[in-house]
């Protein structure tokens, strides 16, 4: 099956060659890139951060173990979610695997429906993470182009005040303030009241 350029990248960290290979062509069937790693210390230093995906990571590999690989990644601020794999798993090792940040923990000889379902949903969860982030940063950068002024104007708003008490607030006249509001919202680029206070509430509390 082809697998477009663009297609998300699994990292599948795994020290047995024939696990990477048979995990490697089963997530490949579904569209999805695959990059190989034997050697956990060469991936934590050479992976690509920036790239949409997901990380397949075995448990016990010699020199360090795939939970100080995950603290790592966590400590790193990578953002990929990390899929645990254990031939040997206990309670205590799940239990320090989610606590630790994990997506998911999954127990070897891995059933092929639930990794693949796994894999899948930690692709979605990482592109909606990536979303958010790039939409955050988008409303910060149009509300940072707003004038003093229109700023109180839309803090009044996300905070439930109608015009006529903004008005009061700021000594403005009804008509002043119907032109802010009309204005702010035309440069935040919300359609509704709804969606300006879903997208820039916290975005106001953090200019305060």
């Amino acid at each position: 099956m082809s697998v477009l350029p663009q297609s998300p990248l699994i990292h599948l960290i795994d020290d047995d060659e024939a696990v990477r290979g048979s995990l490697a062509l089963l997530i490949s069937t579904v569209g999805l890139r695959v990059q190989g790693w034997a050697d956990p210390q060469a991936f934590l230093r050479e992976f690509p951060r920036q790239d949409i995906g997901a990380i397949v990571l075995d448990v016990r590999m010699p020199g360090i173990s795939g939970l100080a690989v995950l603290e790592t990644l966590v400590a790193q601020g990578v953002d990929q979610p990390v899929i645990m794999l254990t031939g040997h798993g206990t309670v205590e090792m799940c239990r320090r695997a989610f606590k630790a940040g994990a997506a998911e923990f999954l127990e070897k000889p891995v059933d092929d429906e639930a990794l693949l379902e796994a894999v899948q949903g930690a692709v979605r969860q990482h592109v909606a993470s990536r979303e958010r982030l790039a939409g955050g940063r988008a409303a910060r950068e149009r509300y940072a182009q707003l004038s003093e002024r229109e700023k109180e104007v839309v803090g009044l708003i996300v905070q439930g005040l109608t015009n006529k008490e903004i008005g009061r607030a700021l000594s403005l006249s009804p008509r002043t303030v119907e032109t802010h509001r009309a204005n702010l919202f035309a440069k935040l680029e919300a359609e509704s009241l709804a969606q300006l206070i879903r997208q820039y509430a916290a975005v106001v509390d953090e200019g305060r």
